[in-house]
């Protein structure tokens, strides 16, 4: 996996590292068990301290998308969720509370955000099957 930090976006890089790692395990890019890169080379490659990737490693393994295992590294959990159904709910729930925020500054009605929202939904979905069957 390559990392693709934007450090004039106002976003810490180690958000936008989770962000991509997540987006990537969710979209199939990596797969479950796949290892993702030493912390001191990626940080030696993204120009950044150690602590901003083992700070987005952690991040990572309290959502339950990565598990650590001593000595031999960082890999991506099977896509069981450690999360009560409930709380993965409020977890997206305060996602979508920031799209719609970012909607109306937009001046982008309801109509054409859902519609917007249905079109994302189904790109991601084909993207999945077509890695999926890669």
């Amino acid at each position: 996996m390559r990392f693709q930090v934007n450090y004039k976006s106002g976003k810490p890089v180690y958000l936008q590292m989770v962000d991509q790692v997540k987006a990537a395990a969710a979209s199939g890019v990596l797969r479950d068990g796949e290892s993702l890169p030493s912390i001191r080379p990626l940080a030696e490659e993204l120009r950044v301290n150690r602590n901003t990737v083992a700070k987005a490693y952690a991040e990572l393994e309290n959502q339950g998308v990565i598990e650590t295992i001593a000595g031999k590294g960082c890999f991506v959990r099977a896509n069981g969720t450690p999360f009560r159904k409930d709380v993965r709910i409020k977890l997206l729930s305060q996602a979508v509370d920031e799209a719609v925020v970012q909607a109306h500054h937009l001046q982008v009605d309801r109509k054409a955000f859902l519609r917007l929202a249905e079109e994302r939904f189904d790109a991601f979905e084909q993207r999945r099957e077509r890695s999926t069957r890669e």
